[in-house]
């Protein structure tokens, strides 16, 4: 985890360097880009280290951010954490669905900064598997957990590493029925409650695996009580 490089994307000076010392104490490597436009030519860029994570400001002065994200997102599966205002909650939301991965509400402390980096790379890195299974099957989906594949009746499907990690949290207990708290903590290793980052990604999971996502069959919301992964 230490040594990861990750891309700072905001044009507030003074907060994007705060963000880069206190990630650089601890001992991240970082990039920086004030618009969606430099991003962009970063990750574009041959030349250029490969960001491990994107921390990226949803009002940009070029474009904004959720076009950013949904960019990269045609292109890369790198790990996107928005950062966002507190009465940005549609914005939040349409991000979490063009495929960010989490998002930190402005202000925040760099701990929880941090914190919320570290979470992300832990889940996506090496040994971020639950058990020592490493094929997991059921109802015509495969997960395989060392090539980092899903198919879905033997199409291959491709999934975000947060998609694919709440995925495998499912997978691994079949029947068993997730709280979103539950969810929160075993995929985002958060203990705080927020509803719609589990119900936004359980949303785009289903887009992505189930043959009809308005009438699922893999992934069943149990009413006042959380989501089930059904193998039969």
């Amino acid at each position: 985890m230490r040594g990861s490089t990750v891309l700072i994307v905001d044009d507030d000076e003074m907060l994007r360097d705060a963000v880069q010392r206190k990630l650089e104490g601890e001992q991240f490597k970082t990039i920086t880009a004030a618009t969606g436009a430099e991003a962009l030519e970063v990750l574009n860029r041959s030349d250029a280290p490969t960001p491990d994570l994107v921390l990226l400001d949803i009002m940009l002065p070029d474009i904004e951010g959720t076009s950013v994200c949904q960019q990269i997102r045609q292109k890369s599966s790198v790990p996107i954490i928005m950062l966002t205002a507190r009465n940005e909650e549609a914005d939040r939301i349409l991000g979490l669905e063009l495929g960010a991965d989490d998002y930190i509400t402005k202000p925040f402390s760099p701990r929880e900064m941090v914190a919320r980096v570290k979470a992300v790379l832990r889940r996506v890195g090496p040994g971020a598997t639950l058990t020592q299974t490493r094929v997991l099957e059921g109802a015509g989906v495969v997960l395989d957990l060392d090539s980092r594949e899903v198919t879905v009746n033997g199409e291959p499907v491709d999934l975000t590493p947060t998609q694919m990690r709440l995925l495998q949290v499912l997978m691994e207990q079949p029947g068993r029925v997730f709280s979103t708290d539950e969810l929160l903590e075993s995929v985002w290793d958060y203990r705080q409650y927020d509803a719609h980052l589990v119900e936004t990604h359980i949303s785009n999971l289903r887009n992505r695996i189930e043959d009809d996502p308005k009438n699922p069959q893999r992934i069943v919301t149990v009413r006042s009580f959380g989501y089930k992964f059904v193998a039969d």
